[in-house]
């Protein structure tokens, strides 16, 4: 059900760019990451998500703003840095830079640090439905936990995250999750490892684009898909 106020009574705005990473860990079973937003948070509030975000401008500084959005997104929320040759060490220094007043982009630049965007592998398409008063354009991108590198949210980012296998974040009444998270969530819920999902992601010829819809119902406005 959609809360107060989501709705919007004028002409539809215009949807903001936006990208969302799964990042994958192997194991039995495989499990992905996801973060807990703060309680008074613009978007989703206290549910459990993908990290991500919308597109900023120093985003477009890159050759592709959308991965440049979710390299960054990624590391702003979870502390993990999508770069090559990129440890722990590498990402203490970036945080060190950023919160010194660099920009992402400046501080990877300032290390030699390049962010990997052959890494991240976009698998689904989200536009949110045009009654909403916030709209996002989010590509969703499958990524995998890099080699060194350890889960170190920012303070004010996120309030909780846990690695878990989509099937338990999905039955887990102790886990709040948007339309959007649970809908994706039962998408990659069946693949047997990381491996098939990545190939899946691989064979596909267009990423297909998911428009869901607002219709009342006896609970309230609810998004729905056709």
């Amino acid at each position: 059900m959609l809360p107060p106020g989501a709705l919007n009574d004028g002409p539809p705005v215009t949807p903001r760019p936006s990208a969302t990473v799964l990042l994958l860990r192997d194991g039995d079973p495989w499990e992905l990451l996801l973060v807990r937003r703060p309680g008074g948070a613009d978007f989703a509030p206290g549910a459990y998500v993908f990290p991500g975000g919308t597109v900023h401008e120093d985003d477009r500084e890159f050759s592709d703003e959308l991965r440049a959005a979710a390299v960054r997104e990624l590391f702003e929320e979870a502390g993990i840095l999508l770069a090559r040759g990129a440890r722990d060490a590498e990402c203490a220094q970036v945080r060190k830079l950023v919160e010194g007043g660099a920009s992402f982009g400046r501080a990877l630049s300032e290390l030699d640090l390049t962010p990997s965007f052959d890494e991240l592998v976009m698998f689904a398409r989200w536009v949110t439905p045009a009654q909403l008063r916030r709209r996002f354009d989010a590509r969703f991108y499958l990524a995998r936990m890099p080699e060194g590198q350890t889960v170190r949210p920012q303070p004010g980012e996120v309030t909780d995250w846990l690695w878990i296998a989509p099937s338990r974040a999905l039955s887990s009444p102790e886990i709040t999750l948007v339309y959007a998270t649970r809908v994706v969530l039962e998408s990659v819920a069946e693949a047997r490892d990381a491996a098939t999902l990545f190939a899946r992601a691989a064979e596909l010829r267009e990423i297909p684009i998911v428009e869901p819809r607002i219709v009342q119902t006896a609970r309230g406005w609810e998004i729905v898909r056709d």
